[in-house]
C-alpha cells in the first residue's frame, strides 16, 4: 500500500475520533446511530496509524506532500 494521506489529513481523522468517542461515551449519541458513529471513528484511527484511506485509491487522490 503506498501512502495517499499526509500529517493534516490524519491528525484531522484522529480529532474527529475523539470527538466521537467523547459524545458516545458520554450519551450525547446513542442507539444505532451511535454505533455506526463509534465504528467510523474506529475507521478513521486505524487508517490514520496506517496513512492509507482506501476511498483515496480508486479516484487517485493523495494528501501526501509532493517529493
Amino acid at each position: 500500500m503506498k501512502k495517499n494521506m499526509g500529517k493534516m489529513d490524519r491528525v484531522i481523522r484522529l480529532l474527529l475520533a475523539a470527538v466521537i468517542s467523547v459524545l458516545y461515551f458520554t450519551g450525547t449519541i446513542s442507539g444505532t446511530l451511535g454505533l455506526v458513529a463509534l465504528i467510523l471513528g474506529a475507521v478513521f484511527v486505524f487508517t490514520s496509524f496506517i496513512s492509507f484511506c482506501p476511498l483515496y485509491a480508486p479516484f487517485g487522490l493523495s494528501t501526501c506532500k509532493k517529493d
